[in-house]
């Protein structure tokens, strides 16, 4: 393999190859990065052996073929050339890449394409177009309600048709539910009934691979398939088989008799969770909210940190007096809103609350309340 390219047409790609690779586990094939040149085209191909890219640049081909080099020592060699033409020459005999610019000269030791296994390939048929930042917002909304750990259907994202032929998308982890409905009949129409499963440490990748830019998407009965519309580039995730909770039953609630609503202003109580997060402690680390129809007084007391209390000005309908929320995590919940007031729908002291905003149409986010014990420590409920 012989061949000569410009670093500025190929970088970037090379650093989302490397994003892949593990860095120091696994077999020598996976910490490569594949170099496969024909044609006028240098494709670069890497694999964390679930996650696959693919992307082909622009390149002077003097002798095709197929290579593997190792791949964070090449792209951090790369990275750190300046710009300009960068010639590629394997030495077979001596199983050896060259790496010439000017008077700079490199040698990396290769694997032979015997090593290579083949990469899925795109599926052409059915392909539908999507927003690429409508997906980066969507991963970004849903995921850090995901577990971070675990092989079961909670380490997951939900994707699935909807009633009234919208789309449906949640992710939960036991305290915290996050969902979004969306438009799309493309899309739609290519989920299966019972929709698809992705594991968040492959949707990570998936955000960071991402641009602004329209993408190409397909599915097949084991993988999710993304495609830059200039189709130089790929990205393939495996779909996991796991059974998704069913839960329209807490959804339910939050529509049934009895519940109670809060009204608050989003950036004033920000601001008051923060200050008082610095009085939360490992042992009690919730703000305790008094509700009436025109304030909530939030207090915490910490038996090394102290004791808070604020007031905030606040439209509240309902029964329920008293409430307890993980501060930490409510303060997480706000940062996905753009909602000047956000609404929570109280189902109970220890039920599901429900919050939206009106201008966040269509997404919903859940957290399980804290158990207020006598003593006025807190204990966590499951959803």
């Amino acid at each position: 393999m012989y061949l000569k390219v410009f670093k500025e047409d190929v970088i970037e790609g090379l650093q989302k190859a490397a994003n892949i690779i593990p860095q120091r586990t696994g077999a020598a094939y996976l910490r490569s990065i594949w170099l496969r040149a024909e044609k006028n085209t240098l494709e670069l191909l890497s694999t964390d052996s679930n996650i696959e890219f693919r992307g082909s640049y622009t390149a002077e081909v003097i002798e095709g073929g197929l290579v593997g080099v190792q791949g964070r020592a090449f792209v951090e060699l790369l990275r750190r050339l300046p710009s300009g033409h960068i010639s590629l020459k394997v030495d077979s005999a001596a199983s050896v890449l060259h790496i010439e610019q000017g008077r700079r000269k490199y040698k990396l030791p290769v694997n032979d394409a015997t090593w290579f296994q083949q990469f899925s390939d795109f599926p052409e048929e059915g392909a539908v177009m999507w927003s690429g930042d409508f997906l980066q917002e969507l991963i970004d909304r849903i995921t850090f309600c995901i577990g971070d750990e675990g092989s079961d259907a909670l380490a997951c994202l939900s994707m699935k048709p909807a009633a009234n032929d919208a789309i449906e998308v949640a992710g939960m982890n036991g305290h915290q539910f996050a969902m979004m409905r969306f438009m799309h009949d493309d899309l739609r129409a290519l989920l299966p009934e019972s929709g698809i499963l992705i594991q968040k440490k492959y949707l990570n990748e998936l955000k960071k691979w991402l641009g602004g830019d329209e993408i190409n998407v397909n599915l097949d009965e084991k993988r999710l398939f993304v495609r830059t519309e200039n189709k130089a580039e790929s990205l393939s995730l495996p779909l996991s088989s796991f059974q998704y909770p069913d839960y329209s039953v807490f959804l339910s609630r939050l529509n049934g008799e009895g519940v109670s609503t809060l009204a608050i202003t989003r950036a004033e109580a920000q601001e008051a969770l923060l200050r008082i997060a610095i009085f939360n402690s490992e042992s009690n680390r919730c703000t305790y909210f008094k509700l009436s129809g025109t304030e909530a007084l939030l207090t915490a007391t910490g038996q090394d940190t102290g004791s808070a209390s604020e007031s905030l000005d606040v439209e509240y309908k309902g029964s329920i007096e008293n409430i307890a929320f993980p501060t930490s995590n409510l303060l997480s919940i706000m940062d996905h809103y753009t909602s000047a007031k956000l609404l929570l729908t109280l189902t109970g002291p220890e039920g599901p609350c429900g919050i939206t905003g009106q201008d966040d149409a269509e997404y919903l986010v859940i957290i399980m309340p804290m158990k207020i014990l006598d003593d006025v420590n807190f204990s966590e409920e499951q959803v």
